[in-house]
């Protein structure tokens, strides 16, 4: 089945990701985290804000409170969205310089996961934390070299995490009350696929941006290929449902590394790009503290 992928705000991102449709105000979000910057497309008018931010940005959430959840280049910080203004709250790899954070999700409880990377080589030096509404940061799991495709089921019982340079998407039992990820199991070997970032839909189903790819898999909760669509970028980064109906699937490009010549094969590199799947989303979780 062919998708009619529309051009939701053109644009040359070096590093589109984290999409994520706030349901209250109607709005899109999303991070070029090589700007860096953190963008809002108000989808009925067209118009796109940009924050500009000190340092690389890996992800963002939304608070419960208001405002957001920033994972970049230092640590945790508040975002307030009216001024830019960071605020630290954790900074758990200050004695690794070269690493940086990048994906990051809220379970359905409002806790907020995040992922270290090693931005100057491809070293297994990232981790996967757990930042509690408390302000207290917990280490999970370790070795990683570019941590991606965090997400939670409806339920709220099962944790998705992919490690895109080992081609590898995890998922494990979790715990809402407390917290706890246990019982890791592969749950999708993409082969040569590079798993970057996910969302789950209303089915329980995973989507998952592979970067390179030029295509967006969609995998059943027992983590085989449901469906595979192809999309007009080499570089699909991260997607998410938003909309009125939360039925559009929005996903997020990068043109990094790309060529004049790779350029003009995919005009569209860089801008986020929307289609219609035919399922529904979930509003995301949002950060309880």
């Amino acid at each position: 089945m062919a998708f009619q992928v529309e051009v939701a705000a053109r644009g040359a991102d070096r590093l589109g990701e984290c999409p994520l449709w706030d349901e209250r105000q109607k709005m899109l979000w999303w991070v070029d985290s090589r700007w860096p910057a953190v963008k809002r497309l108000d989808p009925a008018s067209g118009a796109v804000m940009m924050l500009v931010l000190p340092e690389v940005v890996g992800s963002i959430a939304f608070r419960e409170r208001g405002g957001l959840i920033a994972a970049t280049k230092s640590g945790i910080h508040f975002l307030d969205p009216a001024t830019g203004k960071l605020e630290a709250r954790a900074a758990p790899e200050r004695d690794l310089p070269d690493n940086r954070f990048n994906d990051g999700r809220c379970d359905r409880r409002g806790r907020f996961w995040a992922g270290t990377m090693c931005d100057v080589r491809r070293d297994p030096t990232g981790s996967l934390y757990r930042f509690d509404a408390d302000m207290s940061c917990t280490k999970l799991r370790n070795s990683i070299i570019i941590p991606n495709s965090l997400a939670f089921s409806p339920d709220g019982r099962t944790m998705y995490f992919a490690d895109t340079n080992r081609h590898t998407i995890w998922a494990y039992d979790y715990d809402p009350a407390s917290g706890a990820a246990t019982r890791e199991r592969v749950f999708a070997d993409t082969g040569t696929g590079r798993p970057d970032g996910s969302c789950v839909d209303a089915e329980g189903c995973l989507w998952n941006a592979e970067y390179g790819a030029w295509r967006i898999v969609r995998y059943s909760p027992a983590g085989k290929i449901d469906r595979v669509i192809e999309v007009p970028v080499a570089n699909p980064t991260c997607c998410a449902f938003g909309g009125d109906d939360l039925g559009t699937l929005y996903f997020t490009t990068a043109t990094q590394r790309l060529t004049p010549e790779d350029l003009a094969r995919q005009p569209l590199a860089g801008s986020l790009l929307a289609l219609r799947p035919g399922v529904q989303g979930l509003p995301e979780g949002r950060f309880a503290g």
